[in-house]
């Protein structure tokens, strides 16, 4: 029995060091404590938080790599390429992600592996691209991609980048340079453009015409207040600044009723999240309508700071406009929530996705959820009954627009590959694979169509946030076609309240090239 147990053992051992690459190695190197690079084995240095998560994928990568070099019980060799999964792995209090949110990209991204794995087409490795927890090490990282664009199994893009900031543009921006196509889930800001990056959550700018087709129907008193975030570094805020004063100035008074303060990511000097002077002014100048230019996670200081200020009137609605990919959590916990309703705060988030979708029923949501997201939730909450995922994991979004990035490459792929091989242009038996060009002109091609009936999607993107499409235009520059834009108002407003409204035109991204009239 002894003997039994060490062989067990040593073969458990095996089987866990074949996940890990050494030290550093394996496509790694050390920088700023770090162990960044690219791997298809398991991050050794990841967050212990995300440990079983990324031993999932070495496994499924270990698997898609056998099922080509050996497979198993007469099953013919499975063609496979990469994707890269380019982002941190790690997080501190000032870094671009928290753990909860790459925990639920990279759990997003492997959901939609797993589908597309199990599917007839070429299987897909999710190669980990650590860049940093500062997103800073992305230069050995785009190197290593681009010398494994020509390998049998190629890399056919990246998806990740986490963050609108300037390490973020140098990042795609030397990607595109390498013609490596690049899918940003959760880049907003409307400057973050390159060639061969596509996004799949609208801009800033597109935000905001959601947000103006509710301030149409809601218009309130018309007195605004502008909070920005004010660190030099983050894309993200200056340029919703910018966005919501070219926007909004006119109407609601932004270049006259103002307040800065100093966001928690990065290493800026100064003391971040004081709100007291911002609560301050948008009581005194009864400002019922706050365009908020910041991050989530700072957002809670601001609105407990608002419920807490004694120059306020808590008999006068307040509600805080912003812009995200979902609810996160932090903005939604029972304390907050309360000050919220006690002091009539609410929060209008436009959104890439709507947590109502899945938890209210169907006859009381204010929209109704895309037709691919029922595929991505049974997928997913089978996942969940194997990994913890945390509580709430798809309420930020995070998880869905990380799904619908490899989305993207993995449809481009499957499409380009039936062309090539059904052509009857193959040399030998061998299937022919997509190269990075290839997917790039699939991608630019996934347009939607205008046609006599009105709007129609042929091969475009069927994703869990939506049905929406990609050209090659300056106007739209890489940013989806006819995407879904829900606006959120949270807490929910009581049927009492909505009893007799109209219900809310849903927005969708450049709908106005088709009249309006998105599939």
């Amino acid at each position: 029995m002894l003997v039994v147990s060490l062989a067990l053992i040593a073969g458990l051992s095996v089987v866990v060091w074949s996940l890990l690459p050494e030290e550093c190695g394996d496509g790694l190197e050390k920088a700023g404590g770090e162990c960044v690079g690219v791997t298809e084995k398991a991050l050794a240095d990841a967050d212990p938080e995300l440990k079983d998560l990324v031993h999932a994928v070495a496994r499924e990568n270990v698997r898609v790599r056998k099922d080509w070099e050996a497979p198993e019980g007469g099953k013919p060799p499975m063609p496979y390429v990469r994707i890269a999964l380019m982002m941190p792995f790690t997080s501190d209090a000032s870094s671009a992600m928290t753990i909860e949110q790459i925990k639920r990209g990279v759990a997003g991204a492997h959901t939609a592996q797993l589908r597309a794995n199990s599917e007839s087409g070429p299987h897909y490795q999710l190669l980990l691209a650590n860049d940093g927890k500062d997103l800073d090490h992305w230069r050995p990282v785009v190197d290593r991609l681009t010398a494994m664009v020509d390998d049998k199994a190629p890399l056919i893009g990246v998806i990740g980048m986490p963050s609108s900031n300037p390490e973020t543009l140098h990042a795609v921006q030397a990607l595109s340079a390498q013609r490596i196509p690049a899918v940003g889930p959760i880049i907003t800001s409307s400057d973050m453009n390159a060639k061969y990056f596509f996004k799949t959550s609208p801009s800033n700018e597109l935000f905001a015409e959601a947000l103006a087709q509710y301030l149409a129907q809601e218009p309130g008193a018309g007195k605004g207040f502008l909070v920005s975030d004010n660190r030099p570094r983050d894309n993200y805020s200056i340029d919703l600044r910018k966005v919501f004063l070219d926007r909004f100035d006119e109407k609601y008074g932004l270049r006259k009723r103002q307040a800065y303060f100093l966001g928690a990511i990065g290493a800026e000097a100064g003391i971040p999240r004081r709100f007291s002077s911002a609560a301050q002014k948008i009581c005194v100048t009864g400002a019922d309508t706050v365009f908020y230019a910041g991050r989530d996670g700072d957002l809670p200081h601001l609105v407990s700071r608002l419920a807490k200020e004694p120059s306020c009137d808590d008999a006068k609605p307040v509600r805080i406009l912003i812009v995200g990919i979902g609810i996160d959590p932090v903005l939604t916990t029972p304390d907050l929530t309360r000050q919220m309703r006690e002091s009539k705060i609410t929060l209008v988030d436009a959104a890439s996705v709507d947590p109502q979708w899945w938890t209210r029923s169907p006859k009381s949501r204010p929209t109704q959820p895309p037709p691919g997201l029922a595929g991505f939730l049974q997928r997913f909450e089978a996942l969940g009954k194997e990994q913890d995922l945390g509580e709430r994991p798809l309420d930020d979004g995070y998880a869905i627009m990380y799904h619908d990035a490899f989305t993207v490459l993995s449809q481009a792929v499957d499409q380009t590959f039936n062309d090539v091989n059904d052509s009857g242009k193959k040399s030998s038996n061998a299937p022919v694979m997509p190269t990075n060009d290839d997917v790039y002109n699939t991608i630019i091609d996934m347009n939607i169509l205008g046609t006599a009936d009105g709007a129609d999607c042929v091969n475009c993107v069927r994703g869990a946030s939506g049905t929406y499409g990609f050209d090659d235009s300056r106007d739209t520059q890489k940013w989806p076609v006819c995407k879904p834009v829900p606006v959120i108002e949270y807490p929910p407003p009581s049927a009492a309240s909505t009893a007799g409204k109209k219900p809310r035109t849903l927005y969708r991204t450049h709908e106005d090239i088709f009249d309006g009239a998105c599939p």
